[in-house]
């Protein structure tokens, strides 16, 4: 099936807002919003996100524990102030 790229990603997750599943030839006009992936890929793509959204709900998949990334004290500072502004601190 091969590796997805960011940018394919993303237009995979722009192209199932415009195609629902009621769109005729969904998974080929998704295919080709996407590029480089068949319509069939995309498929398989959209099953493998729709196991792991089962699992995240189902609490089978643990939430990971992020680290705050610091190299220095203006790095931690500028996220220090992230935080605030987005009023997680």
């Amino acid at each position: 099936m091969g590796s997805w790229t960011t940018k394919q990603n993303k237009r995979f997750e722009e192209a199932l807002a415009l195609y629902d599943r009621d769109t005729p030839d969904r998974w080929h006009n998704i295919a080709r919003n996407v590029g480089g992936k068949s319509a069939e890929e995309v498929r398989r793509h959209y099953e493998l996100l729709l196991k792991d959204i089962m699992q995240i709900e189902n609490d089978q998949i643990p939430l990971p524990k992020y680290k705050p990334a610091l190299t220095n004290v203006r790095g931690y500072a500028n996220e220090q102030r992230l935080l605030k502004n987005l009023k997680l601190q």
